[in-house]
């Protein structure tokens, strides 16, 4: 594809972004959560770990824990037990019991509703302040860039970013991306990326994108 001008690719994303409302009318989280704290932790939690096993997990534990106090109470070892299976468990323990502490010293016992306080919280990292923000409290702040986003991000020359730079994707696609739909953005790369636009085999042949995507039928891509 000839390289677009910064218009070309704002139209281009534009059009990609109506096209996967369409087919996914509904996206939106999959970790299931009530209020901002239970969404923090499952963020936390969901940190190379799917989804559904995060909400295997917080479905038990949200019935234990109710507030960061709770959380900030727990020794340490039980949390490891109770979230052991999403992996990583004694850093997502850890950082979780510290951020429930500093929330409880710093901001009163509530989770903070901007970037800057979010990213003063143990294990919080843009990633999960932006999904806090934006599906907590409605914020949009900046774009979630899971590793679904990412994938698609680059198939779909939304960015010349390798995986990694998830700091250098959110930018690039906050760039062509109208702020209306920072948010929800993200939800529709991800259900595109877990049903048609996968890891080691997309389906190219029946995806509603692949006359706007330069990566359409190119499997490595």
């Amino acid at each position: 594809m000839k390289k677009e001008t910064p218009q070309q690719l704002r139209k281009r994303a534009g059009t990609i972004i109506a096209l996967l409302k369409k087919k996914y009318p509904d996206a939106t989280t999959r970790l299931f959560h009530h209020s901002p704290m239970e969404l923090l932790v499952a963020t936390i939690l969901s940190a190379q770990c799917t989804d559904d096993r995060v909400n295997i997990v917080t479905d038990t534990l949200f019935k234990k824990y109710k507030t960061p106090q709770d959380y900030a109470n727990v020794p340490q070892d039980v949390l490891e037990a109770e979230v052991r299976s999403t992996g990583f468990f004694r850093n997502k323990a850890k950082n979780i019991r510290a951020a429930a502490a500093k929330i409880i010293s710093d901001f009163d016992g509530k989770v903070p509703a901007t970037m800057a306080e979010l990213l003063t919280l143990p294990g919080v990292a843009r990633k999960t302040a932006n999904c806090v923000l934006g599906n907590a409290y409605k914020i949009a702040e900046g774009i979630t860039v899971d590793t679904h986003v990412a994938r698609l991000s680059i198939r779909l020359g939304f960015t010349d970013k390798k995986k990694p730079d998830a700091v250098g994707i959110e930018q690039d696609l906050m760039a062509i991306v109208p702020r209306e739909d920072w948010i929800h953005v993200s939800h529709l790369l991800i259900y595109h990326g877990r049903a048609t636009c996968t890891a080691r085999k997309p389906d190219c042949a029946g995806c509603v994108l692949n006359k706007l995507c330069p990566s359409a039928f190119r499997v490595d891509a």
